[in-house]
């Protein structure tokens, strides 16, 4: 079990936020350990959920942490209560955007994965506000810097968002352009983004424009894959491409079949072989 706090200010305002990170879940590489992944959970959830599901998926190379976000009051519920790894109100592109907790989050996440051994490659990954905190990471690692100055502590391989979207996106493009290095880390990081079209919570629109805006701002090296009729959750055919798509992109030894275990009996099933899918294009 693991609790951490964290605390932010801004230079200008003497009030200070604490933020109080619930349990994390780590699912043990069961082959030879090559990839550290931080997997964040959506509003509302918590980090067993994605742990038991993650602990099914055929990647025995890699090792998941699954953080648990504070608990604090959400605008977008009308001020109640629940695990968030932000507070969010509507989401637009004119709206506010908490960047203290944006800031307290991603470095919780890159706190996490600042302490494993230097040969290990580095990801974030996340489902819904998941997604959209691994997102914000992503802009982070490639300014190599928090919205609020201090510097961004890892070095990130590769960034997976699954029904989410991207916070903080004005200016992001002249906030890269603007560094020759943040450039170059924007257009090498792999970042795979899936989203369902009937999508009746994040809407799919939001992931599509967040895609472009991250084309729009350098992050060349983008996948997005849409899923006809797929809601606000995730089926087997997207954790399918999940585990494709990492095991190319972090160069992971392939895992050809499943082992289930229910009952007391064993059943090894062949894992599909999948399309890839193919990089949206830059937006001019």
């Amino acid at each position: 079990m693991s609790y951490s706090n964290y605390s932010v200010g801004s230079g200008s305002r003497a009030a200070r936020r604490t933020f109080e990170f619930g349990r994390t879940y780590v699912v043990r590489p069961k082959g030879k350990h090559q990839a550290t992944i931080v997997w964040l959970h959506g509003l509302g959830d918590n980090g067993s959920s994605w742990s038991q599901m993650l602990e099914t998926l055929p990647l025995p190379n890699v090792k998941w942490i699954c953080p648990t976000a504070p608990t604090r009051p959400v605008a977008i519920l009308g001020g109640f209560p629940c695990t968030a790894w932000f507070d969010v109100g509507e989401l637009s592109e004119d709206g506010p955007d908490d960047i203290e907790g944006l800031d307290a989050a991603a470095a919780h996440v890159a706190n996490l994965l600042s302490t494993e051994p230097s040969d290990i490659k580095l990801g974030i990954g996340g489902f819904s506000m998941g997604a959209a905190t691994a997102l914000y990471s992503a802009t982070c690692f490639a300014q190599g810097k928090y919205t609020n100055g201090s510097p961004y502590p890892v070095n990130l391989r590769a960034i997976v968002g699954l029904s989410g979207w991207l916070p903080a996106s004005r200016n992001l493009r002249n906030k890269i352009e603007g560094s020759h290095e943040a450039a170059r880390r924007a257009a090498s990081l792999p970042i795979l983004l899936c989203h369902g079209t009937c999508d009746e919570v994040v809407h799919y629109k939001f992931g599509e424009k967040s895609a472009h805006s991250l084309c729009f701002s350098g992050f060349r090296h983008l996948t997005f894959k849409s899923y006809d009729g797929l809601g606000h959750y995730t089926v087997p055919k997207e954790m399918d491409e999940v585990r494709t798509w990492l095991t190319a992109r972090l160069a992971l030894e392939d895992s050809a079949v499943l082992i289930f275990v229910k009952s007391g009996l064993i059943d090894t099933t062949p894992w599909p072989n999948l399309l890839k899918c193919k990089p949206i294009p830059a937006v001019n």
